[in-house]
């Protein structure tokens, strides 16, 4: 079978279209027939080897298809279930994946939209529910809103009732609009901060969701009201420049780094937050925005594009 791998971290050159053995599942494992992958940053940060894996390895963080063969032990799901999953290795035309992290997908979603769904939208959905549960009314910061993560975001907020301040780069303001944010602010031409102190009188945020890292983290902290909470959840631009812990003592605030692998620990917790995403999709309270859709043999090309910052909304590939 045909699958992308690397077996040196660099740039997208690294990204290999290769024959592969067929997969077979061990106990407690499925191969999933994959018909959609996600593109995703952290696809980035493993290709170039600032997170690393093992050599030679199969990126990819999420993907939708059938259930074709099951392991020992599985009572999760069966060969013929429509499932989507967060697990490494969906550059390729099927993947084994532990029975536990698959989840299913419900009738009136197709995999394009399950797979560029998943891991942004459990992201956005985490961020929203646990880090920082919005009950309605506050204020809020969510930076690069025309994003993947950044645009399910800015619809789960606003579908809790948040009063959403939304920064994107020029060209992508009208997309950051129709996902409903109240206040969008153009980066490249704006100072985030000064509007968003002069429009809160200088009280600030209730939160603020920053995904973009070292560019932006001073401004954000400033943004932030006293006992409000900065969340970092990416790095965009960089990572953020070892913290004086001091500088949160002005305004006691609350600085978080969570990760999605913490907030799916459990099959229930990962259901949950599945269940209630596909919901949203199905209400239509999100929309999921596919940008280009590209061959798996593209998987090169997908990633310049997302790294050169040249898409709104999902890239994914197609077996």
């Amino acid at each position: 079978m045909k699958a992308i791998q690397v077996r040196q971290p660099g740039g997208p050159e690294a990204l290999e279209y290769v024959d592969v053995p067929q997969p077979e599942p061990g106990t407690g494992q499925a191969v999933v027939r994959i018909e959609a992958a996600g593109i995703n940053f952290i696809d980035i940060y493993h290709r170039t080897g600032l997170y690393p894996l093992p050599i030679p390895f199969t990126p990819g963080s999420e993907g939708a298809g059938v259930v074709e063969a099951v392991g020992p032990g599985v009572t999760e799901v069966q060969v013929g279930d429509r499932v989507a999953f967060f697990h490494p290795g969906s550059y390729a035309e099927r993947a084994v994946v532990p029975a536990a992290k698959l989840v299913p997908v419900p009738a009136g979603i197709d995999a394009r939209t399950a797979a560029a769904a998943l891991l942004q939208g459990l992201t956005a959905h985490y961020l929203t529910a646990s880090t920082f549960p919005l009950k309605g009314g506050e204020k809020i910061l969510i930076h690069a809103a025309a994003g993947g993560v950044g645009g399910i975001l800015t619809q789960m907020a606003k579908a809790r009732g948040a009063w959403v301040f939304a920064t994107a780069s020029t060209s992508k303001l009208d997309v950051v609009r129709e996902y409903g944010a109240d206040r969008v602010i153009d980066y490249t031409t704006e100072d985030f901060r000064s509007i968003i102190l002069d429009e809160t009188a200088s009280t600030g945020l209730d939160v603020v969701y920053d995904s973009v890292g070292q560019s932006t983290f001073n401004g954000s902290l400033d943004c932030v009201r006293t006992r409000g909470t900065l969340v970092m959840y990416g790095q965009s631009s960089g990572p953020v420049p070892p913290v004086d812990l001091l500088s949160l003592s002005r305004k006691s605030i609350y600085l978080t780094r969570p990760t999605l692998g913490h907030y799916v620990a459990t099959r229930e917790e990962l259901l949950w937050r599945s269940r209630e995403l596909f919901d949203d999709i199905l209400s239509g309270a999100v929309r999921i925005r596919i940008d280009q859709e590209l061959s798996l043999g593209e998987a090169d090309e997908a990633h310049r594009l997302l790294e050169g910052r040249q898409t709104v909304g999902k890239l994914i590939l197609i077996p």
